[in-house]
């Protein structure tokens, strides 16, 4: 398994692994021709020096993705945040230990970059992905919210 910057040619498998499961089957649309939305995002993600969308790769495929996020900040004196968000596993190689490599690769990531934080959200309903992030040392320390438009 390699990692490695994500291409216009990931989005299928992309936007399959983000509709591969309870919550992705109800927001997301895997579909071909994907949707208009979806090209424009990456394009947007692209052209952003401080987004980083990244597959994991086996035997020529993505089985992997995520996305980094670099924020500046004032808080913490100034420190520089990465947000993870996006973690998907292609369904053959959950429980494999890929996971984990993908996301300790992104903090590596955010230490090249200078970040002091590193934080994550998954949903509430999620209780394995909670398990498995507090086994990667990340602490449930605050409480969130967001507002759909």
């Amino acid at each position: 398994m390699r990692m490695r910057r994500a291409t216009s040619a990931d989005l299928p498998a992309m936007v399959a692994m983000l509709a591969d499961d309870a919550l992705g089957r109800e927001r997301e649309a895997p579909g071909l021709p994907l949707a208009q939305a979806y090209l424009d995002a990456f394009a947007a993600i692209e052209a952003d020096p401080n987004q980083l969308l990244a597959v994991a790769e086996a035997e020529g495929a993505p089985v992997g993705m995520l996305q980094v996020t670099f924020i500046p900040g004032l808080s913490h004196r100034g420190a520089w945040r990465g947000q993870i968000e996006s973690v998907r596993a292609a369904a053959g190689r959950r429980g494999s230990g890929l996971g984990r490599q993908m996301v300790e690769w992104a903090v590596e990531r955010c230490r090249e970059r200078g970040c002091g934080i590193v934080q994550l959200t998954t949903d509430k309903s999620r209780a394995d992905a909670h398990r498995f992030y507090a086994r990667l040392g990340f602490r449930a320390t605050h409480e969130g919210f967001k507002l759909k438009l």
